[in-house]
């Protein structure tokens, strides 16, 4: 039960962290170039969700291999 929860918690993060930075695309089309796209979703908490919830499913993958 408690690898399922943090599955699912993972998967939330990640939609959520992957839906802000799809969204914060629309500033390329606004004249921003890639590297001040980067720097923009560095400096947002939002954004680091994605990269928090992929690293909670590969250890949840991990710890299941044992």
């Amino acid at each position: 039960m408690y690898k399922l929860f943090l599955s699912i918690i993972g998967l939330i993060l990640t939609i959520i962290g992957l839906f802000y930075i799809i969204s914060y695309l629309n500033l390329l089309t606004i004249g921003y170039n890639f590297s001040n796209y980067v720097k923009y979703i560095i400096k947002h908490i939002e954004c680091y969700y994605a990269f928090i919830g992929i690293i909670i499913m590969i250890i949840i993958i991990y710890k299941q291999r044992r």
